[in-house]
């Protein structure tokens, strides 16, 4: 197996003999319908079946032990590691045989696996298991779209054999902002990088998924049929691009692992991306910015990879967020972007408008936004003025310093030298002969009379 990912599944299966009977059992021998044996070859199902090539003939699986422990939980985890990033293009899809579970938590990691955290509950009542009203992920606003919800639409008895997948939903979240049938996927591509929180809700380096409760045939937990209830998968498909490529460009798939001369990718699945050489594909016009392109099956697009020159898009035609585009460059020119460098301070964010403006801070002017408005001084950043020469004058005969202080003249304070100030005289008592030819405030006159009938007890 490649030594960049792996599989992992705790508990591991019993090395004796383990009695299953499950309905599936007895049309499919490849599920255990007598006696399965982890240290017997020809009764093992280790969790390799659930990644092997079942092109013809009956799936085959990986199977847990039976709940044989009852009424202690019958509980399983099953870990894939790529010891890299990997951001998701694709639904990842779960295929269980003889039911699935009615209980189940999926997780990511995005440390190889040091911390978790919830990626999706799956619940036949998520009110019951988890606390959570039960949600669809197709029905979630753009603001909520990297959200964790819990979902009944796995998880409850379907009486169907060809009720077998668990979805975690990609494609319904990227047709928040694709639409419906994936078409706008500029809007999508700005939103990802845009978006707070929105990418990385969708990169991880492990998954896991935590089996919490098997089915149990929509029925309750009947002792005298406990060797009925178990876990088993027959597939696990994990579609995506490696963390920091284009989207789309790389399939990384936890499906069927191969490697092929000259390559590092997973096993293709049919609707998995696939990177052309531009040459062969005639529909691949990327204005000389990338040598490659990518055809995403699902969505029947062809688009370019790794874009240069600061570029984005599906033929590499827009620019990046943080650069705008040079009217003076034809579309196949390197200087086609210019960066927006903006001022980090005065600047709302480092992107601007496709003229080279900024969006400034309150205060802020400029292209850049690294000057302010005339009713703001700068001082790491815009602040309103204190006093100017028009209309916040500074009384008294005071002086305005740049816009943000008066410089006040003997006997008098306040942001603008509005208020007379009584200081004690030589004689310690108070001083208040320099007061304004106006009526002194009310407020200060009796903080006068009350310092100067102080200073007359005290009999200085």
């Amino acid at each position: 197996m490649p030594d960049w990912w792996e599989i992992h599944c705790t508990p591991k299966a019993s090395s004796g003999p383990t009695h299953h009977q499950g309905q599936a059992g007895r049309e499919n021998p490849y599920l255990c319908s007598n006696e399965c044996d982890a240290s017997n070859p020809d009764l093992a199902h280790p969790p390799r079946l659930m990644f092997d090539r079942e092109d013809e003939g009956l799936a085959t699986y990986w199977q847990s032990v039976t709940w044989s422990r009852y009424p202690s939980p019958l509980e399983a985890n099953i870990t894939l590691s790529w010891n890299k990033s990997v951001e998701l293009t694709d639904d990842v899809v779960m295929t269980f045989e003889y039911g699935r579970p009615t209980v189940m938590v999926l997780e990511k990691s995005l440390d190889n696996g040091r911390t978790w955290q919830p990626y999706q509950f799956y619940a036949e009542d998520c009110m019951e298991a988890f606390s959570m009203p039960a949600r669809r992920a197709r029905d979630m606003s753009p603001s909520s779209a990297h959200r964790v919800l819990c979902t009944e639409e796995y998880s409850r008895w379907a009486g169907s054999k060809k009720e077998k997948h668990v979805r975690f939903e990609v494609r319904d979240r990227f047709a928040i902002f694709a639409g419906p049938d994936l078409r706008n996927m500029d809007n999508l591509y700005t939103r990802l990088e845009s978006a707070k929180g929105l990418k990385e809700f969708f990169t991880f380096t492990d998954l896991r998924m935590r089996l919490l409760r098997p089915a149990l045939g929509g029925t309750y937990v009947q002792r005298e049929n406990l060797y009925k209830y178990f876990y088993a998968i027959s597939n696990i498909e994990v579609i995506g691009a490696a963390a920091g490529s284009a989207f789309g460009t790389v399939a990384i798939s936890a499906a069927a692992p191969s490697q092929a001369k000259g390559s590092t990718l997973f096993q293709l699945k049919p609707r998995s991306p696939q990177v052309i050489p531009i040459e062969e594909f005639q529909d691949c016009e990327c204005y000389g910015h990338s040598n490659r392109c990518s055809y995403i099956d699902f969505l029947n697009v062809v688009t370019c990879v790794s874009c240069k020159h600061n570029t984005r898009g599906q033929h590499c035609q827009h620019c990046r967020l943080g650069y705008y585009r040079n009217g003076s460059a034809e579309l196949d020119d390197e200087n086609v972007c210019i960066e927006c460098n903006c001022n980090q301070i005065g600047s709302v964010h480092d992107r601007c408008n496709e003229t080279g403006f900024c969006e400034c801070r309150e205060g802020a002017m400029g292209p850049k936004c690294d000057d302010c408005l005339p009713t703001h001084y700068w001082r790491q950043g815009c602040y309103p003025n204190v006093c100017d020469d028009d209309q916040l004058l500074c009384q008294n005969g005071g002086t305005c310093v740049q816009n943000q202080r008066c410089t006040c003249p003997r006997g008098f304070t306040g942001v603008r030298c509005e208020q007379p100030r009584c200081d004690l005289a030589d004689d310690g008592g108070p001083n208040c002969d320099h007061a304004p030819d106006t009526a002194p405030r009310p407020d200060t006159l009796l903080g006068c009379l009350l310092l100067l009938g102080l200073a007359t007890r005290l009999g200085c």
